[in-house]
């Protein structure tokens, strides 16, 4: 099977609407590199005394439509293409979801399965420290990725308040609230997913009655909850995460799922479920799949087996080129990563807004509006496929890259 480099996947989708924009070369070298990369060693005290050094990354590919915005990922495999490709689609999602925000993304080479929460304390802090002058509400501001959470973002804001000597809470979003964190942030890249194909079934007329889920995490899990509460119901047939996969044609219960998940760590071994293969779920015969765990998960190798009707992005990159080719003429709708994964990024600058003048939101007013700027793109991407005549990917691309072209073109960059 071939291998692919996120990264030249992303430049081939960014070139590809330039060619369909007619956009000048200038504008197309701008657009597929990032403007800003930065490498960081970062030395750190282990529990047993030693030093550990680790290597970092913050890369900001785009601020012509404003500060950069992405999440740091803590990842044994790490590297700067995955992070630049990362980079890439963050700018890609703020500017569909029409924010005044540009993209960017961070990392570490660690894996923190294997470290315990002081030395995972210590490292997110060096982090701080190495990157410390780059951030800040107006220039760039982190937030959750893979293996980070919350807890990790405390101790990072707590480290550069020390740092710059001021409260500044708006440096970092999805924060605990009793410091600055938005309601409904814990839900909101699950929640967009779904209003995404509440409007994809209104769009298609397709009843949504049976669905699986690739990746049971945090956007995972509550793509099952709020699936059956935003949609009127529906079976979760099967569902997998990195130990296993399950299946069950009479659907789960999913509040008891999400809690054996949570209690386990894993879905494998639910009490009357089918044992299946991890990658099985992607087959599964069901109307909605979610694709929620890592890029790349469906390939040319086993596209043409995929049954559901509609394919709702959770995850970033999840489909590679020749699967999308696969899986469009088969007539899947695939509702894309830069879309469909979007309300984590929508909140978090909900977030941004709240903490600049410290009056917060209640939930349901966070709902309503992550819920109105996700249909909005969502039906400003069906308008792109019909004039355009591309595919929903390249529809929501293009209209991306239409928007930040126009920013770089009015600061006179191009």
């Amino acid at each position: 099977m071939k291998s692919y480099n996120s990264f030249q996947v992303a430049q081939k989708q960014i070139l590809e609407a330039v060619r369909i924009l007619n956009l000048n070369k200038a504008t197309r070298n701008l657009l597929i590199w990032p403007q800003r990369e930065f490498k960081f060693t970062l030395p750190v005290k282990m529990d047993d005394g030693s030093v550990k050094v680790f290597h970092a990354w913050r890369i900001q590919y785009s601020t012509a439509r404003g500060p950069a915005k992405g999440g740091i990922r803590f990842y044994p495999d790490e590297r700067s293409d995955t992070i630049r490709a990362l980079a890439c689609w963050m700018t890609c999602k703020t500017a569909l979801l029409d924010l005044p925000l540009g993209g960017g993304k961070g990392g570490i080479a660690c894996n923190p399965r294997d470290m315990s929460e002081r030395e995972l304390e210590n490292m997110s802090r060096a982090y701080i420290r190495a990157t410390a002058p780059l951030l800040g509400i107006d220039k760039d501001v982190p937030a959750p990725d893979m293996y980070t959470n919350p807890q990790i973002m405390a101790w990072m804001l707590d480290e550069y308040e020390t740092i710059v000597q001021r409260h500044h809470p708006g440096m970092i979003t999805d924060k605990p609230l009793q410091i600055g964190g938005s309601e409904g942030r814990r839900d909101a890249t699950a929640r967009g997913g779904v209003i995404t194909v509440r409007e994809a079934c209104k769009a298609l007329q397709v009843e949504p009655a049976t669905f699986a889920i690739q990746g049971f995490g945090n956007a995972g899990q509550r793509a099952a909850l709020l699936h059956k509460e935003m949609l009127g119901g529906g079976k979760l047939v099967g569902v997998c995460d990195s130990r296993g996969g399950i299946y069950n044609p009479d659907g789960f219960d999913v509040k008891d799922l999400v809690t054996y998940k949570l209690t386990k760590g894993t879905v494998k071994g639910y009490p009357g479920a089918k044992v299946v293969d991890r990658d099985a779920i992607l087959e599964l015969d069901v109307d909605v799949l979610y694709p929620a765990a890592m890029e790349n998960a469906i390939t040319e190798k086993n596209a043409s087996r995929i049954k559901a009707r509609m394919i709702c992005e959770l995850a970033n990159g999840p489909t590679t080129p020749e699967a999308d080719k696969i899986l469009n003429a088969k007539g899947a709708h695939i509702i894309p990563d830069i879309l469909a994964s979007s309300g984590g990024v929508t909140v978090s600058y909900f977030e941004m807004v709240q903490d600049s003048y410290s009056y917060f939101w209640e939930e349901k007013e966070v709902h309503a509006q992550l819920d109105k700027k996700l249909t909005k793109a969502y039906h400003t991407v069906i308008e792109a496929i019909r004039e355009k005549k591309v595919d929903p990917r390249m529809a929501a691309t293009v209209v991306a890259v239409a928007r930040v072209a126009e920013a770089c073109e009015l600061r006179g960059w191009v």
